[in-house]
């Protein structure tokens, strides 16, 4: 039977009951048999609200520009009618009785509710309510201890590790780990993902995904909203145990920060992200050290980044996903991107461009998978241009259009819809 915990918060019956509720909490806080309160007390509450919604959507869109893409209309509304139910609470609150002061603080955290539940599912941040509790659950354990070579299974030339692989009794689940990996960078922690067939012995040398999160974000996005264990170890349980190492690695140092995934006067991400996260994971991990074995994918700011990787950092990263990731490295327009990261020196930044690089260099070598949203209208055209800059240059690359907009809704099926082709391409099955 079907816990409620498990039931769906982005699609279904919840979502709508939480818009339903919200209409009614707002109608009660709004009527009143008052002409003061119609005349007077509700369109000068409507008015300021909208006011404050409309400055606070200009100073972010225009002046902070914590993000690149500007907040969208939809949640908005869902601010104004927050702001507008709290304002006719208090309204209420002094000329009412004890039960209509209750009353009124009620209907205000409903419609409160509500806009977090709407904001949820444009989103598709956590898709149930097990999702949202575990994100005061720490899950992290200890990795364990480097294998000696001799307790370490080689796969013959020829062979994929399927072929090879027979290891039984083995866990259920993989293990998260919490891990600062130091380097040129000062990022935030990593979470690393083992899937069960690494507590084998003899252990295998498994591929290497590094997965990037938007911008804001963090590393443990992964987990909390992508669902990583669970979709991990449904793909270890097909294949007996098998499935890539994962590394959550952080290419922002704070929740708004956007160094662009380049070494500017903003950050050396790239060389962390190029040298000291590899270099760390090839000295701790077992792993699969060809450039074939490595993919390194990320979604919005992370999806730009996982090709601006690919291509200045071949010979580390054999393959990308990018899911729905921008045009190019951006803080907003490219004169301003310039400006900050590299001074106005815009010469600097097309040489490590990706768009500029994938026009004057070939990538052969190279395998890539780019989705977008369908209803995605300012990230899926930039996508295309990715995608088309891409094959041009050579690469292996796949085009993937699923339905949603610029959201987990499309991000998580985007990634783990790639597994079966990036087991394939990385050696772990034929």
């Amino acid at each position: 039977m079907l816990s409620p915990l498990d039931l769906s918060l982005i699609n279904g019956p919840i979502p709508k009951a939480a818009t339903v509720a919200a209409v009614l909490a707002l109608a009660y806080l709004a009527i009143r048999k008052n002409r003061t309160w119609w005349v007077r007390v509700v369109p000068i509450v409507v008015l300021t609200c909208a006011l404050v919604v409309t400055g606070f959507t200009l100073v972010v869109n225009n002046l902070w520009k914590p993000w690149p893409e500007p907040l969208p209309i939809i949640l908005m509304v869902w601010l104004g009618a927050a702001l507008v139910a709290l304002s006719l609470a208090v309204a209420r609150l002094r000329p009412s009785r004890w039960y209509g002061r209750v009353l009124s603080v009620v209907a205000a955290i409903v419609v409160l509710a509500s806009a977090v539940t709407a904001t949820n599912a444009y989103y598709g941040q956590y898709p149930t309510g097990r999702a949202v509790l575990q994100v005061f659950h720490n899950p992290s354990v200890e990795l364990p201890d480097t294998a000696p070579p001799s307790d370490v299974l080689e796969v013959p030339e020829g062979k994929t590790l399927a072929d090879v692989w027979t290891a039984t009794g083995l866990p259920d689940k993989g293990t998260m780990s919490e891990i600062h990996i130091p380097g040129a960078f000062k990022a935030r922690p990593a979470w690393i993902y083992l899937p069960p067939a690494y507590a084998a012995k003899p252990r295998p040398k498994l591929p290497v995904l590094v997965l990037l999160a938007g911008q804001p974000g963090s590393p443990r996005d992964w987990y909390d909203a992508g669902g990583i264990v669970e979709n991990m170890d449904a793909f270890a349980r097909a294949h007996n145990g098998l499935a890539p190492i994962v590394v959550m690695a952080d290419q922002l140092g704070a929740v708004t920060a956007n160094p662009l995934c380049l070494d500017s006067k903003l950050g050396q991400s790239e060389t962390y992200l190029a040298r000291d996260v590899p270099g760390w994971i090839k000295e701790r991990l077992t792993v699969d050290e060809r450039r074939e074995a490595w993919t390194i994918a990320g979604f919005s700011h992370g999806g730009t980044c996982a090709v601006q990787l690919a291509v200045r950092a071949p010979d580390v990263y054999g393959n990308f996903i990018d899911l729905s990731g921008q045009r190019e490295p951006t803080l907003g327009t490219r004169e301003e991107t310039v400006k900050a990261a590299f001074g106005g020196d815009a010469a600097a930044f097309a040489r490590v461009n990706p768009l500029d690089i994938l026009a004057r260099e070939k990538f052969p070598r190279t395998a890539g998978v780019i989705v977008a949203g369908k209803d995605d209208a300012l990230y899926r055209p930039a996508d295309a241009e990715v995608f088309e800059a891409c094959r041009k240059a050579g690469m292996d690359v796949q085009w993937k259009e699923l339905p949603g907009g610029h959201d987990w809704n499309v991000w998580r099926p985007g990634l783990y819809g790639s597994l079966p082709w990036l087991a394939q391409r990385t050696g772990l099955v034929r």
